[in-house]
């Protein structure tokens, strides 16, 4: 078994030298000056004024050491503000334990050897490096697991959530930036959990399908996760529960997985007219619990962008890699695979890369002889799957299996999820099978290149395969 440190013993004998950011709300200053703006008579200053700044900012940057920081996103004429180009924003969830806290009590209060703190300054558990390109007017979201080994600047080999324990936000957006090929990352946003779940009450819930039953207890963290499995609406609470569950065969993988499926069915959730009400609300949640160097114009900009954005134009990856074995390392980590990274940014983000062999790496890997395809069934007919199976086999994917997942909701159109992030393979396979839309995104089978989740609409066409098959 895997020796894996406890959150409280990070700092001893894994990271040396913790420098906390300091927290510095601005709140009170902008709206001093706002006030100051309109008693001068200049309302169309003070509206100026609030687009540009910056009052979500809670921990002050240097801009000076990362590109990208300062320079113009967004811009407003008439109507809402738009994106001026492609902007790449890096996204971090913190959770910290007050064990963590650098005033902690040597003695834990009533009992409890940690509980959840509401600040930003811990362990980044989850991380998602967002690509927003107005012109080709699509979405990618690279997930990053949170125990990805790499190599964090002046603290050595480290797990990549470690970043923004030692260095912020800042730091953070340079070890993301040197890991997948420098590029630049323009914006940064972090939130607590607390804040997490206390926007999607202000949201009014998430509806979503949980895939099985979740029960897990760590009375040291107060975290009790307690779900049925079924489709539902998940309260602030309940989502926090859906999003922190890592206790299966794919730990923190799985837990990224659920966190990809979480952000698409929130994307797809239209404004409900019960929303506009909560608006001071969502206001308020994020003003206690955000910190990000977007200007409110530039936010409005990145939520009028994602909210026209179709699924087919999302784009939710992983980086790839694998698990560790458990005598590699002393502790476990999630290795990353650098070619197949390489693929996935150049073709994904657009990284320039001097490697001349790329496109000759892609053309050998992803030939279909070379390719894992795994098929899954939703539809509860065991023998579509081995029509599918066979019929991928015959048309040269011979590295197809069939898996067994979970119960899950029915699927009325098949879907292909180019689990590697690579569509071209994805649609030939799409057109091998028959039926079908591809999917980017990385909730298929981890150990494959694409995954099938058979639909409804697989049904009629494996029939006329059976009838053709028959003497």
């Amino acid at each position: 078994m895997s020796t894996i440190k406890k959150r409280s013993d990070i700092g001893k004998d894994t990271i040396i030298g913790k420098q906390k950011p300091k927290i510095r709300p601005k709140s009170k200053a902008i709206l001093f000056f706002i006030i100051i703006a309109i008693v001068s008579g200049g309302i169309g200053a003070a509206i100026a004024f609030v687009m540009s700044s910056k009052p979500f900012q809670q921990s002050p940057v240097n801009s000076a050491e990362l590109n990208g920081f300062d320079s113009d996103i967004a811009t407003a004429t008439l109507g809402l503000p738009e994106l001026t180009r492609p902007v790449n924003v890096l996204i971090m969830g913190t959770i910290v334990l007050t064990s963590d806290l650098a005033n902690a009590d040597s003695v834990p209060k009533e009992g409890y050897l940690a509980q959840t703190n509401s600040s930003l300054d811990g362990q980044s558990d989850a991380m998602i490096l967002l690509r927003l390109d107005p012109i080709a007017k699509k979405v990618t979201a690279l997930s990053i697991p949170r125990d990805s080994r790499v190599e964090i600047p002046g603290y050595g080999v480290q797990k990549i959530n470690a970043a923004n324990y030692v260095g912020g936000a800042l730091l953070s957006a340079k070890t993301v930036s040197n890991l997948v090929g420098n590029i630049q990352i323009d914006r940064y946003m972090r939130v607590n959990v607390e804040g997490f779940g206390q926007l999607i009450d202000a949201l009014g819930g998430v509806d979503i399908y949980v895939p099985k039953r979740m029960k897990y207890q760590d009375d040291s963290q107060h975290l009790y996760i307690n779900l049925n499995q079924g489709q539902q609406v998940l309260d602030g609470s309940k989502a926090i529960q859906y999003m922190r569950f890592r206790h299966d065969e794919l730990g923190d993988i799985g837990r990224v997985q659920r966190q990809q499926t979480f952000f698409r069915a929130l994307i797809s959730q239209k404004l409900r007219i019960d929303t506009v009400p909560r608006i001071p609300d969502i206001l308020a949640v994020i003003k206690q619990n955000l910190d990000t160097n977007m200007s409110v114009q530039e936010l409005l900009a990145l939520a009028a962008f994602v909210s026209k954005i179709d699924r087919k134009d999302t784009k939710m990856l992983l980086l790839p890699g694998r698990f560790s074995t458990p005598n590699e390392f002393p502790l476990s980590y999630w290795i990353v695979d650098d070619r197949r990274l390489i693929y996935l940014m150049k073709e994904h983000f657009n990284v320039v890369y001097a490697y001349s062999e790329v496109n000759k790496e892609k053309e050998e890997d992803f030939t279909p002889a070379n390719l894992r395809v795994v098929v899954q069934d939703t539809t509860y007919f065991p023998d579509r799957v081995k029509v599918a199976t066979k019929a991928l086999i015959k048309a040269g994917y011979t590295q197809t299996f069939a898996d067994d997942i979970p119960r899950t909701v029915i699927l009325e159109k098949t879907q292909i999820i180019a689990q590697s992030g690579d569509r071209t393979s994805a649609e030939k396979v799409r057109n091998a099978l028959g039926v079908g839309e591809v999917v980017l995104e990385s909730t298929g089978d981890l150990d494959s290149d694409v995954t099938i989740k058979l639909g409804k609409d697989w049904i009629d066409v494996s029939k006329q395969l059976i009838q053709k098959s028959k003497p």
